[in-house]
């Protein structure tokens, strides 16, 4: 069979022809869609998908002198932290006629400098990042960058414009002190250090369990790669055959809390009668698991409203920075029945 001849690639101003407006139209239609009325996007949307038009991106850019990108890097792509944080961030940019080009660092500096470069080699209106710790390289491309940059997640003392975050740190300090106050004084944890914010948790808990003088390193048990709720029921394993004493245990994550209650489910360990568990991040299925799941909940979804918000205002608005350029949401410990709730309200 002879092979079926390609369609010549459409241009703007057959588009244009199509919808029945003018070549500045659609141009207008494509950059600044709420410049456009509703009648007239719906024509030219309807034309672009009948004639398969793609945008020439350099030429807008050139054009314009915008990009109508918002970069974004996070950790991890099957992370549900992050799921739910990208999805405030698309509800937020895309009625606003912004795209956003999303790359994971995989929890490598390294590999979020590469993704940093590719990024502003797109000329990006604002990149919004997941941590707070880049290369000197990254941070000194940042802060040349000339664009806002958004570091989210964690607090850092150096912001490189705005950080809105929280206190990984005092996180797993409260974590750790609801389980001290609840009567425990073997106290584990089960955690990954691979990354920033793991490390500033296990460090909250290590000084929480130093000031209560209950320190032991045969209840820490660490993961040097990232986190899965398998591996939660393989570190609780390891940690209950050198403490076969444990009476509680902190969970750096809600992946890892998961894989130990089915750990514990496996091994007919009665939670929270002979184990008490708190997670980290409360992910939606952590009020839904079998005891519900004690955890501290992260305002990540408020997170990546608020970075969307501050964009918006300063590339659209005012241009003008907030007063405040180190924003700290807080967290809250969520009480539930992975821990003896009747003692913990009386103690937290």
């Amino acid at each position: 069979m002879p092979r079926k001849q390609r369609r010549p690639r459409s241009k703007l101003s057959d588009v244009a022809e199509r919808a029945g407006v003018s070549a500045v139209t659609v141009s207008r239609a494509l950059r600044r869609p709420e410049m456009v009325s509703p009648i007239l996007r719906e024509r030219i949307d309807t034309a672009i998908r009948d004639l398969a038009y793609i945008p020439n991106r350099a030429a807008s850019i050139l054009a314009s002198s915008r990009s109508n990108v918002i970069g974004v890097i996070v950790s991890s792509l099957s992370n549900g932290v992050f799921a739910d944080y990208m999805r405030v961030l698309h509800e937020m940019f895309q009625p606003a006629g912004f795209q956003v080009m999303v790359l994971n660092s995989r929890y490598s500096p390294q590999e979020e400098e590469r993704a940093i470069v590719t990024l502003l080699g797109q000329r990006p209106e604002a990149l919004i990042l997941t941590d707070v710790d880049q290369t000197p390289y990254a941070r000194e491309l940042l802060e040349h960058a000339g664009i806002p940059v958004i570091q989210t997640m964690g607090l850092t003392d150096r912001p490189i414009d705005i950080n809105i975050g929280i206190s990984q740190y005092d996180a797993g300090v409260l974590a750790t002190r609801h389980l001290i106050e609840l009567g425990h004084r073997r106290v584990g944890i089960v955690a990954t250090n691979h990354d920033s914010r793991g490390r500033q948790r296990v460090e909250g808990y290590v000084d929480a369990m130093r000031a209560a003088d209950l320190s032991d390193r045969a209840l820490m048990e660490l993961s040097p790669i990232p986190s899965t709720v398998k591996m939660g029921g393989e570190l609780l394993a390891a940690l209950l055959r050198r403490s076969p004493d444990l009476e509680a245990v902190f969970c750096g994550n809600d992946d890892l809390a998961l894989g130990v209650l089915f750990e514990c489910t496996r091994r007919g360990i009665a939670i929270p009668d002979s184990l008490s568990i708190v997670g980290f991040n409360d992910l939606e299925f952590a009020a839904d698991t079998y005891p519900a799941l004690t955890t501290i909940a992260v305002p990540r979804q408020e997170m990546a409203r608020l970075s969307a918000e501050i964009v918006l205002e300063i590339i659209r608005g005012s241009g003008m920075r907030p007063k405040t350029t180190r924003i700290d949401l807080g967290f809250m410990l969520s009480l539930r029945a992975s821990t003896k709730i009747a003692a913990a309200k009386t103690a937290v």
